[in-house]
């Protein structure tokens, strides 16, 4: 079984809009690119990474960079040297726990920044009251 650590080393923010304007409806695009895969001579994977976060219109932009550390079973580790060498898409596993820290700390720099946050929130839809239901009225009894 692979253990992933993951570690933020470089983190870049900024904002480009007046924050007294009003924020206009926006794109965001988010592109995590794994840079390399490097095998430690104690056997351990060391996977760099950069998540790049950008606002269309220019709102703002967000950056992290770090690495991502994998250790486990040695011939796991050599089959997961062996599919990058051949260009085949890194495990789930890693990409995923890259994925959980990167997102988390960058909905917090978007709160530091008052900008929307990267990733979706949850919608409650408006529907309609199911049939039978009661019509919404204020009702006050004493």
């Amino acid at each position: 079984m692979i253990r992933v650590n993951v570690a933020i080393t470089n983190i870049s923010a900024e904002r480009f809009l007046d924050i007294r304007k009003p924020i206009p409806p926006i794109q965001i695009s988010t592109n995590i690119n794994i840079v390399n895969m490097e095998k430690k001579p104690d056997g351990t994977l060391e996977v760099p990474f950069v998540l790049s976060i950008n606002y269309n219109p220019s709102l703002a932009v967000i950056s992290l960079k770090g690495s991502a550390y994998a250790a486990g079973d040695r011939n796991e580790i050599d089959r997961i040297i062996k599919d990058y060498e051949d260009k085949k898409p890194p495990p789930t596993i890693i990409v995923q726990s890259i994925s959980n820290v990167v997102f988390i700390e960058s909905v917090l720099i978007s709160r530091t920044l008052n900008i929307p946050p990267p990733i979706p929130l949850p919608q409650i839809p408006q529907g309609q009251a199911p049939p039978g239901a009661k019509p919404l009225e204020r009702d006050y009894s004493a």
